[in-house]
Parts: C-alpha cells; sequence; structure tokens
C-alpha cells in the first residue's frame, strides 16, 4: 500500500506528536517540512510514513521519498525525506519510543518497503535507540552505511568559560582585537528576531547576506530560487509564532555583517544558515556571530543543545564549538530473507564510495 502524500497528515496531530518527540528534530517540524514540500525546488512530492497507536493516534511519523528519488536507484527502499537540512531524525512519541517505533517499522512494511534507509540521524540519539530495540524483536538490526562527527555547543555550560577552553586566551584575544576593527565602522549590535514581524523582516536580510558572497556567484542562494525563498520565508515566519524560529543579526554602524537562521525544537536549537557581508571578512564576521550565539544559547535554559548542522570538518564552527554529535545513514532491514536489504545495502555503500572519489578529484582539481 502507497503511503499517503505528506500533505495529507493532519496538521493537529503532527504538531502534537512534534511536541511530545522522544527526539528533538526542528527540520521535521510541520510549519517547516510542509513549506518545504509544497515550495522548495525539487523536494516536494514526499509521502508519510505514519505510525499510529492502536486507538488510531498519530505516534510515529517520517517524511520519505523513494529511492529513486532520493538517489536516482530502483531500489526497494523508503529514504528519510529532504527537509532542506541535514537531519533525518523521524518523530517518535516519547511516551512509548519503542512502540512507536514499531509502528514506523508496521508502516513501513505495509507500504511493501524492504528497508528504510534514514539520511543524517543521530546515531546515539533515543530515535535510533528505540527502532533498534523494536528490530531486535524480530531478530533484525540496523546497518550504518556512513558516519561522521558535526560539531555542537553543550548550552548547559557557562558560555565565557567554554570559549576559553575552547579557544584559549590567544585567539580570543585576537577575536576581540578583530571586534574593536569591525567597531570601527560603528556600534557594534547583536540583535535575535523573535517574534513573526521581527523574523520576517531580519529574513530579508539575511537573504541579501547570502547572495552577496560566494554562494550568490556560484548561483546556489536560496534568493536566487524562487521556491527555496518562498518556503523560507513561509517557513521561518510560521514557526516564529510557536517561537520556532528566530535569526541572529552582527551589525556595525547599523549595517549587517553576518545573519543565521536558527530553528528551535523542545531543548535544541538547529543553526540552519549562515550569511556574512564579506567586505568585513578581515573581522571575521561568522565567527563574531558564532560567539554572540554561544552566550545567547548558554543564557537560554530551555536549549541544552545547539547543533551546528554544519560539515564535518567545518573550519569555522569546529574551533568553537567543541562538542561533537555523531551521525549518519542508516539502513533498517525490514525483512529477514530476500534480496532486498544485501542489494540496498551494496548499492548504496557503492554509491558513497563514488561521490567521495568523485569530491576528491574535484578537490585535486580545484587546487592552484
Amino acid at each position: 500500500m502507497e503511503p499517503a502524500p505528506l500533505a495529507t497528515v493532519d496538521l493537529g496531530e503532527w504538531t502534537a506528536l512534534a511536541a511530545a518527540a522522544a527526539e528533538p528534530n526542528g527540520y521535521y517540524l510541520p510549519d517547516w517540512e510542509r513549506a518545504v514540500n509544497a515550495q522548495a525546488e525539487g523536494r516536494g512530492e514526499a509521502l508519510a510514513l505514519a505510525g499510529r497507536s492502536p486507538q488510531e493516534n498519530l505516534i510515529a511519523l517520517l517524511p520519505a521519498v523513494p529511492a529513486r528519488r532520493a538517489f536516482g536507484l530502483p531500489l526497494p527502499a523508503l529514504v528519510s525525506a529532504d527537509p532542506y537540512g541535514v537531519l533525518g531524525t523521524p518523530l517518535l512519541d516519547a511516551q512509548d519510543p519503542v512502540a512507536a517505533a514499531r509502528a514506523l517499522i508496521a508502516a513501513g512494511r505495509a507500504a511493501r518497503a524492504g528497508c528504510l534507509v534514514l539520511r543524517d540521524v543521530p546515531l546515539e540519539g533515543k530515535a535510533l535507540a528505540a527502532l533498534r530495540a523494536a528490530l531486535a524483536e524480530d531478530h533484525l538490526a540496523p546497518s550504518i552505511l556512513r558516519s561522521y562527527a558535526r560539531a555542537a555547543l553543550d548550552a548547559t555550560q557557562d558560555a565565557d568559560a567554554a570559549l576559553r577552553a575552547a579557544l584559549g586566551a590567544r585567539k580570543l584575544k585576537e577575536l576581540r582585537r578583530q571586534a574593536n576593527r569591525l567597531a570601527d565602522h560603528g556600534e557594534v549590535a547583536f540583535a535575535v528576531a523573535q517574534t513573526p514581524r521581527e523574523v520576517a523582516v531580519a529574513l530579508e536580510t539575511f537573504l541579501q547576506l547570502e547572495a552577496s558572497g560566494w554562494k550568490g556567484r556560484r548561483g546556489t542562494a536560496i534568493a536566487m530560487r524562487a521556491g527555496d525563498a518562498a518556503f523560507l520565508r513561509t517557513a521561518a515566519v510560521a514557526l516564529a509564532s510557536q517561537r520556532g524560529c528566530e535569526i541572529a543579526t552582527l551589525s556595525a554602524g547599523g549595517a549587517p555583517v553576518a545573519a543565521g537562521i536558527v530553528l528551535r525544537h523542545r531543548d535544541r536549537a538547529f543553526w540552519f544558515k549562515l550569511g556574512i557581508d564579506e567586505r568585513f571578512a578581515q573581522q571575521s564576521p561568522g565567527v563574531q556571530l558564532a560567539l554572540h550565539l554561544t552566550r545567547h544559547f548558554c543564557a537560554d535554559r530551555q536549549i541544552a543543545l545547539a547543533d551546528s548542522t554544519a560539515a564535518p570538518g567545518h573550519t569555522m564552527i569546529e574551533p568553537i564549538w567543541r562538542a561533537r554529535l555523531m551521525l549518519g545513514d542508516v539502513l533498517l532491514p525490514l525483512e529477514r530473507r530476500g534480496f532486498a536489504v544485501p542489494f540496498t545495502s551494496a548499492a548504496l555503500r557503492l554509491r558513497h564510495r563514488a561521490r567521495q572519489a568523485a569530491r576528491a578529484t574535484l578537490t585535486r582539481l580545484r587546487r592552484p
């Protein structure tokens, strides 16, 4: 049975499940993922892999697409949908996450999928632990197709102590010098837009900053794709009404020099995107914004962890945020026999190795 289109999921049910999720995922909040599915270029037509309790309550949800859509390969798998962010954690009801995991697995089997593939899911998180426990009841186990670590901030600690431990006195002194040079252009101010009206205004600032830099020159800035800009305007303002989105802006002399979009879900923050004015590159505006955001998150008692959602090895954020989240692509087998699981696993591992080789070749060709 083909899963229903994602757009058919009841908004109230989805909202209630997100509020009670065992593990946060700001990118699968309904106001975000519904806007991505409706407007973002190349990310529409997602399906709803929905798990329900015996009382027919929604207790699990994974936006998904067929493997052919996700990877261009005719594999018997459903894959977590790309939410314009790098996190594919399914929403599982915290009251009984293992029961919710069972329901999600049952939904996958009802859809006649041989396996599920979760992209960019925390390997030590509650969601995967519940799925592992539910699969073990059928003598099955997840397979990790690839894994990596990315920067995160433990926001329960003192910000200044964390920054001193991460950067050291010499680097902090250099960053203060750069902040003073930034102040030569006028008063330096850090502001966080939180209301829908504030977020709508700050978002336009972000879009302009991002398009003014290398992403604009490469043609990949969000503002240069009408559908992507439309989804972001819709989602950011809708989430701000529930304090699910805020935009931090750093300015000098009244002119914005850096802006960052942050999603919030339960006790976690997700740094979605950064835009900077490259004319101020010598003053490291992105780093300066990261320092302010570190203090902002550590002062917020509702936030325990901030996920950078940055690529592994990111040279800007990794020296500042020293915690690491282990993530990966995980294959969840739904059958004990047959070709679906080994065939899908082998094909995706081969695809990953080929992509790694292609990236390495491209890096060598770009070197002067």
